[in-house]
Parts: C-alpha cells; sequence; structure tokens
C-alpha cells in the first residue's frame, strides 16, 4: 500500500477533542488498526470516525467515512464491486470485508457520499487539501460538531480542528442533538455550525439553554437560508459573527456571506476568478458554479440544481429546481418565498411549503407548520390570512397541517 504523510495537516495534532463523554486530543484519541485501502469505514459514533479521518491524514489511506445507517446493503455492495474494503470500525474492534475488486489506491483521495437530495447518494473525490477550505489563521475557538460523519459540513468542522492551532471540537451524537446546548456550554463551545433546521429546532426546543453557549461564530449551511432565522439568531447573540455558506460535495464552499442578510449580493455574479474565488452565474433560474474548491473530475461550471430569485440586490436560493417552483393554474410561484413569508409569522417555528394535486388548476399551494410554542396557539385560518396579504393569491397555502415538532434527518436536514 503507498502511504504518505502530511504533516502540515496535523498542526492541529494537540488540539481538544471532546467525544462520548471524554476530553482527548486528535493525537490521543484512539488509534484504528492499520486500514486496507481503499477502505469505506462506517461508524456508529463520532470518535471512529474522527480516528480514521486521523489516520488518512497521515497514512493517506483512500477513504470513504460514512455513517452505518447511511450505507444500506446495497450500496456497500456497489462500494465492494469498486473497490472498497467495508471496514466496521467500533473503538479499537473492527471488522473488515475485502474488496471485490483489486485496483491501485489513489492515495490521499478522500470520498464523499452526496445528501441524495436528488436520488441515490453518490461519490464525489476530494483530498484533505481540498477539503480545507479555512486556511488562513483563525482565532481561537472552541466548535461544535453536530454533523453525521462524512458530510461535506462535517469535513468543514473536522478540517478547521485538524489543520489549526487552537481549534477544539466537541461531538454532538445523534442521541445528543436534543440536549447539545448544555454540553456545548459546559465545554466552552464558542462557534457551531449547523442547518437553519437545526437552529430553529434547537430555539423551538429550549431558547434559554441555547443562549447559555458562549457563541462568537454561528454558521449557517445546507439549505435555504432565510431572513427570518438569521435575525432571530442575532436577535439571541448580538455580539455574535453570524455566516452563512453555501457548498456541496460538487464544489465545495462557493458562497460565504458574513453581512446578516439572506442571499448574497447581486455583484457578486460573473466576477473574474481566482484561485480562492468560484464564479458564480444564473442560466434561467440554475444557480451555475465554477469553483476551485471542486471535487475529483468536476473542474468548470457545475450546474448545481438549485433556484435563485432576484430581489432588489440581493440573489436569493429559494430550494431546489425539481420541487421550488409550484405552477398553480398556469402561475408559477416559488415555494421557498411562501415558506419565507410564513416563517415571518412570529407565531410560526418551521415550515414546509410544497405542491398538492387539485381540481381545475392542476395543483396548488399546500404546507406543513410548527407552532412557535411560547407564542401560543395558531389556526390554518390565522396563517391563510397572514399569507393572503402578503402573496398573490396563486401563492396563498390552501391546505395548511399543524405539526407537532420540527421534523430532522440524519444530515440535520428536513424536506425543505
Amino acid at each position: 500500500m503507498t502511504t504518505r504523510r502530511r504533516s502540515t495537516a496535523l498542526i492541529g495534532d494537540d488540539n481538544t477533542v471532546v467525544a462520548g463523554g471524554k476530553t482527548v486530543t486528535w493525537r490521543t484519541l484512539h488509534k484504528l488498526p492499520q486500514l486496507p485501502s481503499p477502505a469505506a469505514v462506517l461508524v456508529d459514533n463520532g470518535a471512529d470516525a474522527l480516528a480514521a479521518v486521523r489516520h488518512h491524514a497521515v497514512h493517506g489511506t483512500e477513504l470513504l467515512v460514512a455513517t452505518t445507517s447511511r450505507v444500506d446493503l446495497s450500496m456497500r455492495e456497489e462500494l465492494a464491486d469498486s473497490g472498497f474494503a467495508i471496514v466496521i470500525a467500533k473503538g479499537d474492534e473492527h471488522s473488515v470485508e475485502p474488496a471485490k475488486l483489486k485496483r491501485v489506491e489513489e492515495s490521499g483521495r478522500a470520498w464523499l457520499l452526496t445528501s441524495g437530495s436528488t436520488g441515490r447518494p453518490t461519490r464525489i473525490g476530494h483530498t484533505l487539501e481540498s477539503l480545507t477550505t479555512v486556511t488562513n489563521q483563525q482565532q481561537p475557538r472552541t466548535w461544535l460538531l453536530p454533523y453525521s460523519p462524512g458530510t461535506y459540513a462535517w469535513w468543514q468542522v473536522v478540517t478547521i480542528s485538524l489543520t489549526q492551532a487552537d481549534q477544539g471540537l466537541v461531538v454532538i451524537e445523534p442521541s445528543e442533538l436534543e440536549i447539545w446546548p448544555s454540553i456545548a456550554a459546559e465545554h466552552g463551545v464558542t462557534a457551531a455550525s449547523g442547518t437553519p433546521t437545526f437552529w430553529r429546532q434547537t430555539i423551538y426546543r429550549d431558547t434559554d439553554a441555547l443562549t447559555k453557549v458562549p457563541l462568537e461564530q454561528i454558521t449557517l449551511g445546507g439549505e435555504p437560508v432565510d431572513q427570518t432565522i438569521l435575525d432571530r439568531l442575532h436577535e439571541l447573540f448580538p455580539k455574535a459573527r453570524i455566516s452563512w455558506i453555501y457548498a456541496s460535495s460538487e464544489v465545495g464552499a462557493s458562497i460565504v456571506v458574513h453581512d446578516g442578510k439572506a442571499g448574497f449580493p447581486k455583484a457578486w455574479l460573473d466576477r473574474e476568478p481566482n484561485d480562492e474565488r468560484p464564479t458564480l452565474s444564473v442560466v434561467g433560474d440554475e444557480l451555475v458554479i465554477a469553483s476551485p474548491h471542486h471535487g475529483a473530475g468536476m473542474d468548470g461550471a457545475v450546474h448545481t440544481g438549485d433556484r435563485v430569485e432576484f430581489a432588489g440586490d440581493r440573489v436569493l436560493i429559494t430550494g431546489r429546481l425539481d420541487s421550488d417552483e409550484i405552477n398553480v393554474g398556469g402561475s408559477k410561484v416559488s415555494a421557498g418565498v411562501v415558506r419565507s413569508v410564513l416563517l415571518a409569522h412570529p407565531g410560526v417555528a418551521w415550515a414546509r411549503v410544497f405542491a398538492r394535486k387539485a381540481p381545475l388548476v392542476g395543483r396548488m399551494v399546500a404546507a406543513e407548520v410548527v407552532a412557535n410554542p411560547a407564542l401560543g396557539p395558531i389556526t390554518a385560518d390565522d396563517l391563510v390570512q397572514w399569507c393572503s396579504h402578503r402573496l398573490p393569491d396563486y401563492g396563498v397555502p390552501r391546505r395548511i397541517k399543524l405539526l407537532d415538532e420540527i421534523p430532522q434527518k440524519e444530515t440535520l436536514k428536513s424536506d425543505v
């Protein structure tokens, strides 16, 4: 097996890592036994996932890391047929199913699985270098790591701690998501990244516990980011820097905004690229990106499948092309725009907007909503009236279902 040590990748080796109730460092994480290469390492906890990444950084092992729940049996077969040994990691113990195809390893290659929002997850190739998008020196921070292992957002936070000094990690397991603010407060977390759904879920469950976390940096990404959640987080943490990031396995971290406004400036479209800055374009209603942080083989313009709308001098990402536009009897409305109107209602904690079959017009706008428990009950009629003053008649949801809690996937996203 070809090995390669990247000493520059281990600057953060002495950073503190809190995982599974234990406080260690990257250097003193339990070590996985020598992995075959290529290896698909499937984990059920954050510590094993971090151990696999450090192994990759030290040895250059061709690696895919993901949770066991994200990789079903058919995908395991597909990986084995593609030359990956399947490694089930459980602390110091692990089982190995040899690859069915023998091939030359790609030393230093790290594979990510896409989120599967457009269908079955696919593999995107990166390196530790292409995944490390924060390269300038950072002030000392302790980062929350709530993401599912192996996702692009997870790698973004992990590489900050692995490649920068004084960047600690506090790993949040799925079983700890409901109580993460208390864990974060105990360990002095000052920076946290999550989806809008993650932040809404936390505010919905226990705002008081959240405000006890000494956050200086708040990051949002992974879903369309609306003004309401940005404003709410600023209200709760007026001194924190609030950022939203557009990133994906395919194009990397391509848009980073710190001004507290939803979307990004229209002036950023079609700028000349450089080694760090992507080219952002709009073709039809679709965001197109040519990025220096792209995955292997994805150089050039990548059609993202995300729909955009212009609002004054801002470009808003409203949702997926295949689901955001709703045609109501020939009149088109953005599900994302309707969702933003619903979320602007003070009594709404979360909303999902979608198309539903209807007689005569073919489709109508429908919604699911979770009410803000702090502001008393709301009714579907209240929300229809709210929307009718802010949307054209064809964009007003005609069916609104009130849910008891905010739904959230393993990836911290919901179906928005």
